[in-house]
């Protein structure tokens, strides 16, 4: 019969021999911990009968880990029954390990994509322009972009607009 405890020696075994990153390794050693302070003595002489049992000793688990949110209890549980099933598979004869292939799961980084679909944030304007920057009172600024062949009706226009702006009408 295979002790629960067996499990952690598997993951080091597991980690030194690169099928599991260090991280990865971490992560089940955290899911067996959480579950096995809910184990009973036959339990942690047994891995069989752990997974045998997973289901009632994942409700004492969410019983005693409130904190903690459903859907992290759930992913705890899977990496545990994952740990069992590896360590059924290449743990009980080591030689095994070396058939053991890993699965790279590729990740995509938002970073490293290259966005496909160019937007112009501004149409480009050819047009000659005047561009007039001001300083205002409490550093605000004015920025007036005109162009060079504006006519009097517009420059009116303009005006007119500035001239409602003014608080002091």
């Amino acid at each position: 019969m295979h002790k629960y405890s067996d499990l952690y020696n598997f993951i080091d075994f597991a980690k030194g021999n690169r099928k599991y990153p260090e991280n990865t390794a971490n992560g089940l050693k955290s899911a067996l911990r959480i579950f096995e302070k809910e184990l009973n003595i036959d339990e942690l002489s047994s891995i069989d009968l752990v997974e045998e049992n997973i289901e009632e000793i994942f409700i004492n688990v969410v019983g005693k880990n409130k904190d903690k949110g459903i859907g992290s209890l759930n992913t705890y549980k899977a990496r545990v029954l994952k740990v069992i099933k590896d360590y059924q598979k290449y743990g009980v004869n080591p030689s095994k390990i070396q058939s053991w292939v890993i699965k790279y799961h590729k990740i995509d980084r938002p970073d490293k994509i290259i966005d496909k679909k160019e937007t112009a944030l501004s149409s480009y304007t050819n047009t000659p322009v005047h561009k007039i920057e001001l300083s205002l009172t409490g550093n605000n600024k004015a920025i007036i972009t005109i162009p060079k062949n504006i006519n009097t009706r517009e420059i009116k226009a303009i005006k007119d607009i500035l001239d409602s702006l003014s608080p002091e009408r």
